[in-house]
């Protein structure tokens, strides 16, 4: 069984200090590399689907989270507020709030609708010690999240998006999760606004044919979810993608549009969030290609090793080549060891050039795959065109 804490401190992914606190890891370069990666995926996905990218601040004042509904039914999750200037301001719980207010900021037409705005935006949970652990359960966390305002009959085309996703990032659902309302005062208190929502998000995944759990108490406090739910290694069950349907923030924001006969009318409000949170969607990579990550977000995508330190200068050159291309690449030199323990050392990068004698005088470079395959000789060129073919294509293989 592969244990993301134990792979991801061995490839140096992440880490954590006392002096930072618990639940607060910190990424190092490589654990970055894939974080850039997954960010450069994910903000082209959205854009080509039609959302546009927002930025919004970590904190609000706390009337915000008062009038969103946070403060009120999430309160035990949020930290404790900062006294600043007579105001108290809060680390944002989610990012809801604030996308609500850009809305509002300009008036929108009908024509506009769905608008989709999306943020990889940092929001922070007052999680308790005992249940942090490693990248999957952290106070501070980068969320992939996005809100779509819309006309009620526009609710449905956000799940093709995390199929995509999925199948780029090579991870299988467990299952979907139709996430109800409680009994408890956790939330909104409005039966017909729950009924709406429940029957709504019911009816897109009849129509899609996906099977489903309905489980009560797992909602939003504000609406009901579509959970697409992971499984770990251990048999863990968590949430990584959802669809949530909000009519509570739009009617608490005041939030409008003027339809087609110049009424002024309320959107409906999607959240979702398509990989979750970066920290937990890194932990089950890690666990789920044991460390052997997709060329696209491998952290090193190609490891090159001259044969011996007479090598060294070509093997310089060909790297900063790969580089230059737009790929990862390090050199591995002669004195890290035997070229068969590099080769040992870097075996879950995807790609091995070993330059020798006859690929420095003739401009060739032997690859290694990762599988154990090897590659015969070819122009140099030639190697970083394929590497880069294999890459752009989001391809799983190598």
């Amino acid at each position: 069984m592969h244990d993301h804490r134990k792979l991801g401190r061995e490839l140096g992914l992440f880490d954590s200090d006392p002096l930072i606190g618990a639940g607060l890891p910190y990424w190092l370069p490589a654990g970055a590399a894939i974080r850039h990666a997954l960010e450069e995926f994910i903000r082209e996905a959205e854009r080509r689907d039609g959302y546009q990218h927002v930025y919004s601040p970590i904190l609000g004042k706390r009337e915000l989270y008062e009038m969103s509904g946070h403060w009120a039914h999430y309160r035990e999750d949020m930290f404790p507020s900062l006294d600043l200037g007579g105001e108290q301001l809060l680390l944002r719980p989610s990012l809801c709030p604030h996308h609500a207010v850009i809305y509002r900021s300009r008036q929108h037409s009908y024509r506009e609708l769905p608008l989709r705005l999306a943020e990889l935006g940092g929001q922070f949970r007052e999680e308790a010690s005992g249940v942090l652990g490693g990248l999957t359960r952290v106070r501070a966390m980068q969320l992939n999240d996005a809100h779509i305002f819309c006309q009620p009959e526009q609710v449905g085309a956000v799940l093709d998006l995390i199929e995509h996703a999925y199948a780029a990032v090579g991870i299988i659902a467990h299952r979907c999760r139709l996430s109800l309302r409680g009994s408890t005062n956790k939330y909104v208190n409005d039966a017909a606004m729950w009924d709406l929502g429940e029957q709504a998000l019911a009816e897109v995944l009849d129509k899609r044919g996906l099977a489903y759990d309905a489980a009560a108490g797992e909602g939003a406090f504000y609406g009901p979810k579509i959970d697409v739910q992971i499984m770990d290694q251990a048999g863990r069950e968590s949430t990584l993608s959802t669809v949530q349907l909000d009519f509570h923030q739009p009617r608490q924001f005041d939030l409008t549009y003027v339809a087609a006969d110049q009424s002024l009318q309320r959107p409906v409000m999607i959240h979702r969030s398509i990989l979750g949170s970066l920290e937990r969607l890194v932990a089950h990579l890690t666990e789920v290609h044991a460390g052997a990550l997709p060329t696209w977000m491998a952290p090193v995508q190609v490891a090159v090793l001259p044969v011996s330190e007479e090598q060294v200068p070509a093997a310089l050159v060909l790297a900063r080549r790969f580089t230059e291309a737009g790929l990862r690449a390090e050199v591995s030199e002669p004195d890290r060891g035997t070229l068969g323990a590099r080769i040992r050392l870097h075996r879950l990068v995807p790609y091995q050039a070993v330059i020798g004698a006859r690929e420095t005088t003739s401009d060739t470079v032997s690859q290694r795959l990762r599988n154990g395959l090897s590659l015969d000789p070819m122009p140099t060129p030639e190697a970083v065109d394929r590497i880069i073919s294999v890459t752009a294509s989001l391809s799983l293989e190598l």
